[in-house]
């Protein structure tokens, strides 16, 4: 059979599968990144500060840290950064407050028994984003649970940030995508991740 008459007799099976190709739903997962890591700089675990802020419904506001977390920054090799996070929950606390420490290891909030890590993978993006300000898009798990959230990254106030200076970072997700629905007449359903980040050791020359 010749290419041409092959082609004509496909035509309407390929017509006939179009409405099914538009009803398959487009993909809910990050996409794969391409570039391969090219260098690793690592967070400062002394110097850096990774924290949680809620809001009470009064207005209170509740604010808490995870003492152990881990953090990297990949190099690709086309340029851009990807960085990687891991925090840990049996470890939490409210500085002072014993008792709002309980509840935040327990079951309703961070379920640190069942769900002992909190982590982020961003998607790659441009180290400038770090100086001028911006958003840096990724995968945050928390109880099991993942979705698609954003850091949004304040400006620097130095010329080399993560050494010189923090790198500012916030992102607000709301608890009760990740089961975290408990207490809803008492707590707003935003909590704000707050990153304060320095690296360990200055770039090469």
């Amino acid at each position: 059979m010749s290419l041409a008459r092959r082609s004509r007799c496909l035509l309407p099976a390929l017509l006939a599968l179009g409405p099914a190709w538009a009803a398959v739903p487009a993909p809910t997962t990050l996409p794969p990144v391409v570039a391969e890591a090219h260098r690793v700089m690592r967070l400062d675990t002394q110097r850096s500060q990774i924290g949680f802020e809620v809001r009470t419904r009064f207005g209170q506001r509740i604010e808490g840290l995870f003492p152990h977390f881990e953090g990297r920054i990949e190099i690709l090799s086309d340029g851009r950064h990807q960085v990687h996070l891991k925090m840990f929950t049996r470890s939490v606390e409210i500085p002072g407050k014993s008792r709002y420490t309980g509840w935040m290891r327990g079951e309703e909030f961070f379920d640190a028994g069942r769900h002992p890590v909190v982590e982020f993978d961003s998607l790659p993006y441009w180290p400038e984003t770090v100086e001028s300000g911006g958003d840096i898009n990724g995968r945050l798990t928390l109880r099991g649970i993942s979705h698609p959230e954003t850091l949004k990254v304040e400006k620097a106030e130095c010329a080399r940030p993560g050494y010189d200076c923090d790198v500012v970072s916030r992102g607000t997700v709301q608890r009760g995508r990740y089961g975290m629905d408990s207490w809803q007449l008492a707590l707003s359903d935003r909590v704000t991740f707050v990153l304060r980040a320095r690296l360990s050791e200055a770039p090469k020359p």
